[in-house]
């Protein structure tokens, strides 16, 4: 009888103890396909399950109770239900929709239109402004650290310029976009990054690779789109302030008004401030440069008659910035007693586009920038204005299978400055004025799972000629979670000459520039694979690419052949940037979410039968993001980090004692964040943990910022002295990574929806 009551226990059904199944399928409205890897949630049981490629789904084990059901899919608001009540096996089916929270995974920059990610035929990655919160930074170009593949290259161990390298290829490679418009571009690329508020972003799209054919000149090896937020969809009222242990404070302001039915807007506000002069290293030097920086963005929405938008958006920004020995102050500006490096930027925007009241979908996108800039670098003086205007007629036309785009850009840029550069040996200023008129068209075919995206352009510039730059991408999309894709391009770069090595041109050199000069091409190919793996309860974001890019016609200043020209020429050679490339996104059933990436590299340049391997350019680098949420108090933790591998270091000679190439190196930083249910939040944690800093010799003569000490040669070479034996000169362009150490931060967030 007692060997009969375990049998019987066995046999009994499994909900007569009280444990039951939910089932049914997940479908995504208005589309074939099912919502195959959508995930299934029971907040109080901490489990849950995902969809198979039917999109299906079960839970089993479930007690009686009542429960609260979240359903989420990749580009797709969350579907949450309250108060289900299961005391029986229960069906229950759910159809996602579209919405608000889809932006997240809707991509323009590819193809200048709105697709899903999956979709796009050329390769976008995608940080959202939750990503750039994950670790709390003062501008967006601190924010992309911590992004694979891209990394903000400080130039300047005194006033903290800095560019985007991406892929290893120099800032000058990468063009920077807002709303899609050449905004930070030329002589804004040297500070302007650090302006843009980061209240005013929505998400940051990035195209690694030529994008030369939609897009022209500079987006070269990449490019980076700021989207800013739509105002009909932000919240009523935003602020988020915080400050570090160095005593830096940063405040972002958001407000959203709604003037009338079919109009509404924003205004932001970003104000960042530090006046704390540190000289931890003992260099003498500043650690940090100090700031005392304000940008107010404002922007218009207009929702039109035939469902046409408008938008029109205006940002000015200003800063006084200084960096130097530490017993500098604005007395000395300019002159050769103490050195500093002191900037006043100014700078205006306005940019927008307008749908015309056609039966066809016509574009008109427009913007405007004035930047102007007064610094003096130790006892040399450099005044600069740089204007550029942009207009462009998009005309977006779908014929049966082929989704067109024709584009008629035009570019306007004047540049002028106080040095030789736009000052012929008459003593007038030249300015530099470049007219840069194009016309574009894109084709994009759809046959199945196949997509072809065509495009070609042409362009004149009024100092080069003519430009032609091709580009073809091909999708082929396997199933709903595999993705293949090839993208071949050619992408070109006028370089602006007189602005990427300002600090440069003092003295009575004079200009010269060749009647041949060329502007820099590339060719590029890059092979992208994306896989979803499905794994019980969870799934695997698979994002894997081979890159391969061939630069030709490089211009280069030569400051050696004539010490008294700089000659602007295309050099005899070539330079090389290929790799591999993965990305990795772990989604589990409980609140754990990590992601990972790294690239390896192999860029080299080869002039004159000589390769070489570029100053700056890391072998690897490596960047994960750690993310755990306990639901029920409403905490959460942020573990975010990053990894570089050896690179090259521009020392002044063989007998510089400074390391010629760098160790290997991260900055890692974690966070705790209490969020309530009014919208506030606090926040909190720690930056650069390992406490990493460069070298503190890393300004060379530090103690002689204006070679008083220093003997030359009748050729202009250094000689050797008992105080100079390594025949140094001043030198702050030896820098890597930032000289902050490790620092405590924290912060407040308010968001009224």
């Amino acid at each position: 009888m007692k060997a009969l009551i375990p049998l019987l226990f066995c046999t009994l059904p499994f909900n007569a103890w009280g444990q039951f199944t939910l089932s049914g399928k997940i479908s995504l409205e208005g589309q074939t396909e099912s919502a195959f890897g959508a995930s299934v949630y029971i907040n109080e049981l901490k489990t849950g399950t995902t969809a198979d490629t039917s999109g299906a789904y079960k839970i089993s084990g479930i007690p009686k109770g009542i429960y609260t059901i979240k359903v989420s899919y990749i580009s797709m608001p969350t579907i949450t239900e309250k108060n289900v009540r299961i005391d029986k096996n229960v069906t229950r089916d759910f159809s996602m929709k579209s919405g608000a929270n889809a932006l997240d995974e809707v991509v323009v920059t590819g193809t200048m239109k709105e697709v899903s990610k999956l979709d796009s035929p050329v390769p976008v990655d995608i940080i959202t402004a939750k990503f750039i919160y994950k670790n709390p930074v003062p501008s967006i170009f601190e924010g992309l650290s911590y992004v694979n593949g891209v990394r903000p290259q400080l130039n300047c161990n005194v006033c903290s310029t800095g560019d985007i390298h991406i892929n290893g290829l120099e800032g000058p490679y990468t063009m920077v976009l807002i709303d899609g418009m050449p905004m930070v571009s030329g002589l804004s690329t040297v500070y302007g990054l650090s302006g843009i508020p980061n209240s005013l972003i929505d998400r940051v799209e990035i195209v690694k690779g030529p994008a030369s054919t939609l897009y022209g000149s500079e987006a070269v090896g990449g490019l980076i789109n700021i989207i800013t937020k739509n105002p009909s969809k932000a919240p009523t009222f935003s602020a988020d302030a915080f400050s570090t242990s160095w005593r830096d404070y940063n405040v972002d302001l958001g407000v959203k008004f709604t003037p009338g039915s079919r109009v509404s807007a924003l205004l932001g506000i970003n104000y960042f401030n530090y006046q704390n002069p540190l000289d931890k290293n003992g260099d003498g030097f500043t650690d940090l440069t100090l700031q005392n920086r304000v940008s107010v963005f404002n922007k218009w929405s207009f929702n039109l008659k035939n469902n046409k938008q408008a938008n029109i958006a205006a940002r000015y920004y200003y800063e006084d910035r200084w960096g130097g020995q530490m017993n500098w102050n604005k007395s000395y500006r300019g002159g050769d007693e103490v050195y500093g490096e002191s900037i006043y930027t100014k700078r205006f925007e306005i940019l927008g586009n307008y749908q015309l009241p056609v039966s066809e979908k016509v574009t008109v996108q427009y913007s405007f920038s004035s930047h102007n800039q007064n610094s003096v670098y130790g006892n040399v003086l450099f005044d600069a204005d740089q204007k550029i205007g942009f207009l462009q007629f998009l005309w977006d036309k779908e014929i049966g299978k082929h989704n067109l785009l024709f584009g008629t850009p035009f570019r306007y840029t004047f540049y002028n400055d106080n040095t030789t550069a736009t000052r012929n040996t008459d003593g007038k200023d030249h300015p530099d004025k470049i007219y840069l008129p194009g016309i574009f068209v894109q084709d994009e075919i759809k046959a199945g799972i196949h997509s072809l995206l065509l495009g070609a352009r042409y362009d004149y510039n009024s100092r080069h000629g003519s430009i032609f730059t091709p580009r073809m991408a091909y999708k082929i999309k396997l199933n709903q979670t595999d993705v293949v894709r090839l993208n071949v391009g050619r992408g070109f770069r006028i370089v602006n000459l007189f602005t990427e090595d300002h600090a440069a041109l003092t003295g009575s050199r004079q200009v010269i520039v060749k009647e041949a000069l060329d502007p820099e091409q590339s060719w590029n190919a890059n092979i992208n694979f994306v896989k979803k793996i499905v794994t019980g309860n969870s799934f695997i974001g698979f994002d894997a690419s081979v890159f391969y890019t061939h630069f030709t016609n490089r211009i280069l200043p030569d400051y050696d052949t004539d010490p008294n020209q700089i000659i602007y020429d295309n050099l005899d050679g070539y330079a090389v940037s290929k790799g591999i490339s993965l990305n990795l996104d772990f989604n589990f059933p409980f609140p754990l979410k990590i992601i990972a990436g790294g690239t390896y590299m192999d860029n080299f340049q080869k002039e004159n039968g000589v390769r070489f391997r570029p100053v700056l350019t890391e072998r690897y680098t490596g960047v994960w993001s750690v993310s755990y949420e306990l639901q029920k108090s409403g905490i959460s933790f942020d573990y975010t980090g990053n990894i570089y591998g050896p690179m090259r270091l521009p020392v002044l000679s063989e007998d510089d004692p400074r390391a010629p190439v760098s160790p290997v190196w991260s900055l890692q930083n974690i966070q705790i964040t209490k969020k309530f249910s009014n919208g506030l939040e606090i926040y909190g944690g720690v930056k650069n943990l390992l406490n990493f800093t460069p070298p503190s010799n890393s300004i060379a003569r530090s103690h002689d910022p204006f070679d008083k000490n220093v003997q030359f040669d009748n050729e202009g070479q250094v000689v050797a002295t008992p105080e100079n034996p390594y025949r140094l000169t001043f030198d702050p362009s030896y820098v890597y990574a930032p000289n902050q150490g490790v620092r405590g931060f924290f912060g407040l967030r308010y968001t009224l929806r």
